[in-house]
This record gives structure tokens, C-alpha cells and sequence, in this order.
């Protein structure tokens, strides 16, 4: 949308006047002067604009510019009421963000996340130990792959069962919206980075994901909602409401941890 500013007219008064050259009167007829023309903001700059086709040209994108366009045209789902939504690819604004001459393989998947610990309080590793303390497993529960160019808006709907009231305190969800072909186990995130109570107040400071590719457009994390009690198969292993949370900042992995203890037998 484009913000105009404008001005209105400011011409010297034109009401009548006595006959003859007296100054009084000149002056009186005089008006102010007409305030000077505001110039309309400047519009703008496209991200994306469309040629003589009316489409932007793509090809010769890197995945990583691919995904930084799909990540304009992405709304993932409100995060408060997940299972009602759906991943959608909009519409892109004509001669602005799109559309592209030649759509791309967009990929929409769904992971169920298992959290899991040790049972030990202090959960920020340190350099001294051997392991953390803290993790995670995730298994993919669907991946759907459309053909977008931004003509059509494209929506994907999430599975239910993933945000399910009634699913464990150990389990959360996790979805991302990437570029090209299915993901490879290498580029799966190790870690999921959680700012805690810190992501009330600043995004930036809230979870993340760190996928290790440059193809993720968007993604969603939905935690477990008491990570406290889950034991080291990802069950619940007390009350939550009777159990305080964990410290702040907990960095989740992706594999169980281990103390030399557990590896080492005991000394008679």
C-alpha cells in the first residue's frame, strides 16, 4: 500500500475591493502565501518485481534465496490454537513480491518431539561434564510437497493428533516449511535453543531450532508443557504442578546423555 501525502491549495485571496490606489486597501487584499508542495513519499523498493511478463524470474537461485522468497509468502499456523490451522502459502502481491516465472518445490513437515533428562536440577551444561543433561528424540508424523510460484495461494493442514490436548507433558510438535527435496538426517537440528521465561518479553530470545541448512523458509516449535518430569524414555515421572521447571536457558540434544559413572564400574 502506498502512503500519499498532499496539499491543499493556498492562492492569495480574491475578495473585492475599494476602487483606487490606496495602500490600506492593497494591503488588505493581500494573502498569505501559499504553503510549499509536500512531495509524496517515495514508494518502495519491490523485493520481487515483475518484467514485461508479469512474473519474476527465479531460476538461477541458490536454495537459499529460494527459501528467503517462500519465507515472505509463509504464514505458519497461530500459535495458540495450532489444530485448528493450517500452513499456508499466500498469494503474492502483484508486481511486488511475485509472482515468480516458474514455480519451486515447496516442502511442508511435521515432527513429534520426545523431550527427555536425567533428572538432575542443574541442566546448563558445563565444560567439565561429559554430556548433557537434557534431550530429545523426533520422529516425522507426514511431509506434504506442492509446486508454488505465488499465483495460487497453497494451504497445508496440520496434523491433528500432533496438537492434541491430550497428548503427554514430554511430547511437543515441531513443523518447517524448506525448499528442494525432503531433508536428509544430516541436516536435522542436534539442539533446540528455549529462552524460557525470557521469550515472553523478546522473540529473539524465545525458542529456536537451529536446522543445519540454509533451505528452511520457516519453522514452528510447539514444546512439551512440563519437560521437568520427563524421565530419560521421555514419560512423565511425577506431578507437574508439584515439580519446579527446569533452569533457564535448556538446550535439548538430540541424543541421551551419560556420565562416566554410568560406564564405569564401580570400584570395590
Amino acid at each position: 500500500m502506498l502512503l500519499l501525502t498532499g496539499c491543499s491549495g493556498g492562492g492569495a485571496d480574491t475578495g473585492d475591493t475599494a476602487a483606487g490606489p490606496s495602500v490600506s486597501a492593497a494591503t488588505s487584499v493581500t494573502g498569505a502565501p501559499a504553503p510549499a508542495a509536500t512531495a509524496p513519499s517515495a514508494s518502495p523498493t519491490p523485493p520481487y518485481p515483475t518484467g514485461s511478463a508479469g512474473c519474476h524470474p527465479g531460476d538461477g537461485w541458490t536454495q537459499k534465496e529460494t527459501a528467503d522468497w517462500v519465507r515472505l509468502e509463509s504464514e505458519t499456523p497461530d500459535t495458540f490454537t495450532p489444530a485448528a490451522g493450517s500452513v499456508r502459502l499466500r498469494t503474492s502481491l502483484l508486481g511486488y513480491d511475485g509472482p515468480l516465472c516458474a514455480p519451486v518445490t515447496v516442502q511442508v513437515q511435521f515432527w513429534k518431539l520426545t523431550y527427555g533428562s536425567t533428572g538432575k536440577r542443574d541442566v546448563v551444561p558445563r565444560p567439565t561434564e561429559s554430556g548433557p543433561d537434557y534431550y530429545f528424540s523426533m520422529r516425522s508424523l507426514g511431509r506434504t510437497q506442492v509446486r508454488f510460484d505465488g499465483t495460487a495461494e497453497k494451504s497445508v493442514p496440520v496434523p491433528k493428533s500432533l496438537y492434541d490436548d491430550n497428548r503427554t507433558v514430554c511430547e511437543g510438535a515441531l513443523l518447517a516449511v524448506y525448499v528442494g527435496k525432503p531433508l536428509l538426517d544430516r541436516e536435522l537440528p542436534k539442539e533446540i535453543r528455549i529462552g524460557g521465561s525470557l521469550s515472553d518479553y523478546d522473540p529473539l530470545l524465545g525458542d529456536h531450532v537451529p536446522f543445519r541448512t540454509e533451505r528452511i523458509a520457516e519453522q514452528q516449535l510447539s514444546p512439551p508443557t512440563a519437560p521437568q518430569v520427563c524421565g530419560p524414555d521421555g514419560t512423565p515421572t511425577a506431578d507437574p504442578s508439584r515439580t519446579p521447571g527446569l533452569t533457564d536457558p535448556l538446550d535439548p540434544t538430540d541424543r541421551p546423555s551419560f556420565d562416566l559413572g554410568d560406564l564405569m564400574p564401580a570400584t570395590p
